[in-house]
């Protein structure tokens, strides 16, 4: 009796342990995520954005250090400033990684800054630029991330750097 309970136990296991993703699945599944949240940046789909952001969300980000994003909601109204800001603005996804439930991200940003900026007026001009992200995930939502790029460079191609000489 001992010895079919141990089989059934050890059969039951391997039945379990089989049911659940692969690695590889799940590396895939948090890309997917990932590529759906761009996707949704691009389209303006604040539906699937919200579908895709856990409701405690994080976001950090040195370059703008005074935007707080601490919810899903902040992040909406963070990503509604950003569409006023920016024509048809885009991002495009050059590389993806996954490691466990983090997916790197490596794009590239253009738009035209034809709205106001935080303190920088609309330019009229364009910007094309790479940034990076670091995005944590959790349940198969975005839980937190990092993002990083390089403000001078962004700055001087809207024309905002350097500053314009005092009179």
């Amino acid at each position: 009796m001992r010895q079919q309970h141990r089989v059934l136990v050890v059969t039951l296991l391997g039945i379990m342990v089989g049911c659940g993703p692969s690695p590889d699945a799940q590396l895939e599944a948090n890309k997917q995520v990932v590529r759906r949240f761009v996707e949704a940046q691009n389209e303006g789909d604040i539906e699937t954005i919200r579908e895709l952001v856990a409701p405690n969300a994080v976001r950090h980000c040195q370059a703008t250090p005074d935007v707080q994003v601490r919810s899903r909601e902040d992040f909406i109204t963070f990503y509604e400033d950003y569409m006023a800001s920016f024509s048809n603005p885009r991002q495009t996804i050059d590389l993806l990684v996954a490691e466990g439930d983090m997916v790197a991200v490596l794009a590239t940003f253009s738009g035209r800054q034809d709205g106001p900026m935080g303190p920088f007026p609309p330019s009229g001009r364009d910007v094309d630029g790479k940034f990076l992200v670091i995005i944590r995930l959790e349940a198969g939502m975005i839980a937190e991330w990092w993002v990083e790029w390089d403000n001078l460079t962004m700055l001087t191609q809207l024309g905002h750097f350097p500053p314009p000489e005092s009179e």
